[in-house]
């Protein structure tokens, strides 16, 4: 069915033609007035007496009715045009008007204004709220970036390759979707996490650069800025890669271009600390991650603002103060927090006591730079002085303490320094701050798990995934003879950031058998273990396999920051809602009892 689009419209003496949407309907009387809606826009029709039968079905149309009009497009009077519509100077003057098919009153709005529907309701009818204007650009935008991204990659000689949906179960850190298999009873097929095994496959196959934008699966609860069950990831992987630093180099001017071109945004870096990481040419910094932990109290830090963490332990070596004789103190100067008014500050003290903290102890500063704290009378002269020097507090500033493990107190500010820069606004939608965070922990200790040697809680775990390469290789891993030696070890991999969010990871891979032998040997799983979880990696290894490194990008979050999106589902045709469920599809839903048989499954009582 050929149509003439809205914004397409001109004014003249040709007979066009126009399908849609109604958007809205006036009657005043003498006409009829229709705001025809398409995916690219309105157009107002205008349906006079004269044209009987297109006046009459004109007067039965209600919102949402499919209809066709033709007729000829006139400009508007002065006076009557619409400057909030890109069509708003035309109108379409009607002589034909045919009814496609009827709508019933609507369950959710379709118009961006107007009352605002919830978002349960609004994902049960997907299909209706897509109709939105706002849905049907975020729908143009996504298509608009995958075809950046493509064309980024093929510039830069990357083969795109798919690869299995239907795969094995890996113990990448979070649960897998579990897939029976029929022909196999007992046996189960995973969905991927992520495409890793076979990536590294395809470097051992002899394919120099491979991408794919990969479907990718994990039972992980959901959130505001991750979907639930599938989500996507622009994955690649470079062969004879041999450090980090080729990776970042070759993928970061994608995400720089993507800020600066794609979503006409700014590129930042406003936190001071952070640039003395800057080399010569470069403007998104290489953190360490003891540094990022140290300054800002997580390993994704938003870099449009400062309020880093200041160590105050040395000021507080000999206080008498028994809150502050821990292990460390640390602060955050607040510009401007001197305003806050008691229950704000009670506010905030209630999130530090939510992350572990017995209170939130500060000082503000007075119009004269003097200081105002419940705490001032416990400190001396000196450790006044010292805090407004090292803190470089100003008139209508405050300093907010935290006292703890410096595990604890990194958390507790790190986290505050969030919730300071939602609350005085330094949070620029406008501006993007990117940041690669290096040098991760091999290894990290899991205070959840149980220590199969000892019996108690608490053991050694892979810090991200058993595939990266330990710097230093194997002789790093085999001198590491305890716990507290080989938590020392750094692992090559990098994380980028945007704007607080965590965009990509990626590691230069452990493409030894020995190494990965080793790796696991220090959790204590033999090599048997290693071999039967991943017997195809090591014996493809053992015939000539590559150095290669590569990385990861989560492109529907980095989407949603550049579309200034505060919901990820709001940028994804179909989501699941907060709780996992499909309420558009019914789903997951009970399943009959011969698909259950046919699978070798059978479903068990609660209680067992």
């Amino acid at each position: 069915m050929l149509r003439t689009l809205s914004t397409d419209l001109k004014p003249g003496k040709d007979v066009v033609s126009v399908s849609g949407w109604v958007n809205s309907r006036r009657d005043h009387g003498g006409l009829i007035f229709i705001d025809l809606r398409d995916h690219q826009g309105i157009i107002q029709l205008v349906v006079t007496p004269e044209t009987k039968e297109a006046f009459a079905l004109a007067e039965t149309v209600r919102d949402e009715f499919v209809l066709r009009a033709t007729g000829k497009v006139r400009e508007r009077a002065p006076e009557l045009a619409n400057p909030n519509i890109e069509t708003g100077k035309i109108e379409l003057v009607v002589d034909n008007l045919e009814l496609l098919n009827k709508s019933e009153p609507l369950p959710v709005n379709t118009h961006d204004d107007g009352p605002e529907t919830g978002e349960d309701l609004r994902l049960k009818y997907r299909y209706l709220d897509l109709r939105r204007p706002y849905m049907q650009n975020m729908i143009r935008e996504r298509s608009r970036f995958y075809q950046f991204l493509r064309g980024y990659m093929y510039e830069h000689d990357f083969t795109e390759v798919p690869t299995p949906i239907l795969a094995n179960s890996s113990p990448e850190g979070a649960r897998d979707f579990l897939v029976p298999s029929r022909l196999k009873p007992g046996y189960f097929y995973a969905l991927p996490q992520a495409p890793q095994q076979f990536k590294q496959l395809l470097m051992v196959g002899g394919v120099p650069r491979y991408f794919q934008i990969a479907p990718c699966f994990r039972d992980e609860d959901p959130r505001a800025d991750r979907l639930y069950g599938d989500f996507y990831q622009l994955d690649l992987e470079i062969a004879f890669a041999e450090s980090g630093e080729e990776v970042r180099t070759e993928v970061e001017p994608l995400i720089k271009n993507l800020v600066t071109d794609f979503a006409q945004k700014k590129l930042v870096l406003k936190s001071e600390p952070a640039k003395a990481y800057l080399k010569d040419g470069e403007d998104v910094p290489r953190l360490p991650y003891e540094f990022s932990m140290d300054t800002y109290g997580v390993d994704k830090p938003d870099l449009r603002y400062g309020l880093e963490l200041i160590d105050l332990t040395p000021v507080f070596a000999k206080t008498d103060f028994k809150v502050f004789k821990t292990e460390v103190v640390k602060a955050i100067r607040v510009p401007g927090a001197a305003s806050l008014t008691r229950s704000q500050i009670d506010n905030f003290t209630d999130q530090a006591r939510k992350l572990g903290a017995g209170g939130l102890a500060y000082i503000t500063y007075d119009a004269d730079g003097n200081e105002k704290s419940p705490i001032a009378k416990f400190l001396t002269a000196d450790e006044l002085k010292a805090i407004k020097e090292q803190t470089s507090a100003q008139a209508g500033d405050a300093v907010f303490f935290g006292a703890d493990t410096r595990e604890k107190v990194n958390k507790i500010l790190g986290q505050l320094r969030i919730a300071f820069a939602d609350h005085f606004g330094l949070k620029d939608d406008n501006e993007v701050a990117l940041c690669w965070i290096t040098d991760f922990p091999f290894y990290e200790w899991d205070e959840n798990s149980l220590n199969p040697e000892t019996g108690k809680p608490g053991k050694l775990d892979f810090g991200h995934n058993p595939f990266s390469m330990p710097k230093g290789g194997l002789q790093a891993l085999t001198e590491a003879k305890t716990d507290e030696e080989r938590l020392q070890i750094v692992a090559d991999q990098y994380d980028m950031v945007m704007n607080g969010y965590e965009i990509c990871s990626g590691a230069v891979r452990n493409h030894n058998p020995e190494i990965m032998y080793a790796a696991f040997g220090n959790l204590g799983y033999d090599e048997k273990y290693v071999e039967e979880r991943f017997g195809g990696m090591l014996n493809a290894f053992k015939f000539g396999a590559p150095p290669h490194a590569g990385c990861a990008f989560g492109i529907d979050r980095i989407f949603m920051v550049l579309e200034d999106a505060k919901n990820i589902r709001d940028i994804v045709a179909f989501p699941k809602n907060g709780s996992g469920i499909d309420l558009m599809m019914n789903s997951p839903s009970p399943v009959d009892e011969y698909q259950l048989k046919d699978a070798h499954i059978a479903i068990l009582p609660e209680d067992e």
